[in-house]
Parts: C-alpha cells; sequence; structure tokens
C-alpha cells in the first residue's frame, strides 16, 4: 500500500521560481536553502517591515511652524 503523495508546484517567495510544497522539501516554501536563508537575511537586516496602527505620528514638525 502506497500512501498518496500532497504535493504541489509553488511559486518560490524569494525568486519567484518553481517549488515544491512537500514535506520532502525541507526549505518549503522556498525553492533553496539560498532563497530561505536570502530571505531570513532581508527580515534580520529591516528590510521587511508590518505596518503598526498604534504607532505615535510624528507630529514635531508641525509644532516649529
Amino acid at each position: 500500500m502506497t500512501q498518496a503523495t500532497d504535493s504541489r508546484i509553488v511559486r518560490c517567495p524569494a525568486c519567484g521560481g518553481d517549488s515544491v510544497y512537500a514535506p520532502g522539501n525541507r526549505w518549503r516554501p522556498f525553492c533553496s536553502e539560498r532563497c530561505k536563508q536570502g530571505d531570513l537575511g532581508a527580515w534580520a537586516s529591516e528590510q521587511y517591515t508590518l505596518p503598526d496602527k498604534n504607532a505615535p505620528k510624528d507630529d514635531w514638525n508641525a509644532e516649529l511652524r
């Protein structure tokens, strides 16, 4: 008896190439270790950010007018 493999081809978020999204791909959803490490480096260097709706507004320039 064989198990059906649930694998599909997705777009790699880093390079845009084909990536196998299955347990056999240890770097999923990335296509390679290089793409995964590059993405991690982008997060570490704060190239990606999430908006903060509760952040204080920088209005100190308005006070000087």
